[in-house]
């Protein structure tokens, strides 16, 4: 079977317990999904329900307790490049700048020099910020310094990004311009993207499928396709009718826990 008809990622049946000292926290339970490439999908849910857990889970970082998480129809064994993380946090080497941050993977990789620059000048670009190739961390804003999260994430060949909250430390309109410019670069690259957030509109504003999860143990609730032209318009009638919905589901959980 070619590797187009089956899911880029496959989630079956996955539950995974930690053991906290003499207590056994249940993140997930019974999750299953299926993503397919090209996908812009966006994880929804309330603290604590296991968005995280299965993330890091898809990257490789934790094991699933029972079932399975495969990729091309293969275990994810580990972390692995094809497999990208972006944190909310940036995680960029603060003594290293842009050029050498972005260039860290693909020289680890053993690439050459002039191939590594080729790469590097490439998602440089890419992400906008070729005024600021020499800059270290520190000189960068918090926008700035999640560009170049992003850019080394791509420069390191990945196939599948998986971003975790990525703008949620960021100002409102820091944040909106990043969600254009990676709806852009998702569009370009045609990159297989898993964003987690807690925000239904940036959720919305942004995929093209909206999974959300149950509070913990987490399961998938429900699976949305969204049939919504972009750009997306967030004062649109069509778009505030699809926040009513997805936003009914998330409080009903909520009530359902309380109760």
């Amino acid at each position: 079977m070619a590797e187009s008809a089956i899911p880029i990622v496959e989630i079956k049946s996955v539950s995974k317990i930690f053991q906290l000292q003499d207590q056994k926290i249940h993140a997930l339970s019974d999750a299953n999904l299926s993503i397919h490439k090209g996908e812009f999908i966006c994880l929804i849910g309330a603290s604590g329900c296991g968005k995280s857990t299965l993330l890091r889970i898809i990257a490789g970082f934790e094991q699933p307790s029972a079932g399975e998480a495969l990729m091309w129809g293969r275990p994810i064994v580990g972390p692995d490049p094809t497999r990208g993380m972006v944190f909310q946090d940036y995680a960029l080497f603060p003594w290293l700048n842009v050029r050498a941050n972005i260039g860290f993977g693909p020289a680890a990789r053993g690439l050459g020099g002039a191939e590594v620059r080729d790469i590097v000048d490439k998602f440089i670009e890419l992400v906008g910020l070729g005024k600021f190739a020499n800059a270290y961390p520190h000189q960068l804003s918090g926008g700035m310094k999640q560009r170049v999260a992003i850019a080394r994430v791509l420069a390191n060949d990945a196939e599948l990004v998986l971003m975790d909250e990525p703008f949620g430390a960021l100002d409102a309109m820091t944040r909106e311009r990043l969600q254009d410019e990676l709806l852009e670069i998702w569009q370009r690259t045609k990159l297989t993207v898993v964003f987690v957030t807690h925000s239904v509109e940036e959720a919305i504003f942004l995929a093209n499928r909206v999974v959300v999860m149950t509070p913990g143990p987490g399961r998938i609730e429900s699976d949305n396709a969204l049939d919504l032209p972009r750009p997306r318009d967030v004062a649109s009638p069509e778009f505030n009718a699809i926040r009513r919905v997805l936003a009914a589901k998330l409080h009903s959980h909520h009530a359902k826990k309380a109760a």
